[in-house]
């Protein structure tokens, strides 16, 4: 199945000389949830932008389901929805005529009964007839979700879609991103929060200075670049760290107390029977231990860092 959006060599420059974004391939497939991280001015609202229409690439090729952007604009812009990270509606409209008049704006024919389902989803069925400027911060977040759903797009571009909101309404969010993605809605989403992206992403892809510098499926990342930490609960505080466990790659915190050890959980010796037993020789005594995994956060700073 051919993908739903194709990216070819897309690249931005400005007439400053800058280079927003430089020769970007992207494929996106049907029906996943891609989340795209990078830290701020790496490109992700720019490539976003030159999807949706908003902003003109320099060079490049974007096809949406088949249609190209440049030469067929109005076939490419109907399969795209786009929720944009800053709020921009008018305040003084009702939910339910904003959410209709985004739908018209397509050349979609009237439908209350679809208007209905999609306000109902979203849990805004009760406000449809309140005026934007009465309700919170979430609520006109939902809004602005719906006109981008207004006209049934088979692509939804979400940026940071959780920004400012509560821990709870940031569950809402995930919940109903994975209901779209059930009806068949392939989402793209852009975000800060990193256990946004470990949460719901099916892959993941990372941008940095305007290039891709890695796309790959969460799982397979966590596998392939995720390390496990052993963390030891000391008896006795350490100073610092002898020189005869130099073979091991410790760190040592909380005053001393705790000695941790990263490894590679796929390696075929992971080197903690060997430490363990060079400890006990030492003398090294502890009370607890506990391993952790990295989170995709610990595998984004890695890259970007690395990429820098």
């Amino acid at each position: 199945m051919p993908p739903i959006l194709s990216a070819s060599a897309v690249t931005k420059r400005y007439k400053s000389g800058l280079t927003a974004l430089d020769a970007v391939d992207l494929q996106i497939n049907r029906g996943e949830i891609f989340a795209l991280l990078g830290p701020n001015g790496a490109g992700k609202t720019t490539l976003i932008s030159i999807i949706c229409g908003t902003v003109t690439m320099t060079s490049g090729q974007v096809l949406v389901d088949g249609h190209d952007i440049a030469g067929e604009y109005r076939g490419a812009r109907a399969k795209i929805g786009l929720v944009p990270q800053e709020i921009a509606i008018d305040i003084f409209a009702t939910v339910w005529n904003t959410v209709c008049f985004s739908r018209g704006l397509f050349g979609r024919r009237p439908d209350p009964a679809y208007i209905e389902r999609l306000l109902r989803d979203l849990s805004l069925w009760e406000k449809r007839k309140s005026r934007i400027i009465e309700l919170s911060g979430g609520m006109k977040r939902r809004v602005m979700i719906a006109k981008a759903l207004s006209h049934e797009p088979e692509l939804l571009f979400l940026d940071e879609p959780t920004a400012g909101v509560d821990v709870n309404l940031r569950r809402d969010m995930w919940a109903l991103v994975r209901s779209l993605r059930t009806r068949g809605v392939t989402v793209i989403l852009t975000t800060h929060y990193i256990e946004e992206a470990e949460e719901m992403a099916d892959r993941v892809g990372v941008i940095n200075k305007g290039r891709i510098i890695l796309v790959d499926e969460k799982a397979a990342l966590m596998r392939k670049l995720g390390k496990r930490r052993l963390t030891l609960a000391l008896q006795e505080p350490m100073d610092v760290i002898p020189a005869d466990l130099a073979d091991w790659r410790l760190e040592l915190d909380d005053d001393g107390r705790r000695l941790t050890y990263s490894f590679d959980a796929n390696a075929e010796d992971t080197g903690i029977p060997s430490l363990l037993r060079r400890m006990d020789d030492l003398g090294i005594d502890f009370h607890d231990l506990e391993t952790t995994k990295s989170s995709l956060e610990d595998i984004f700073v890695r890259l970007v860092e690395g990429a820098a």
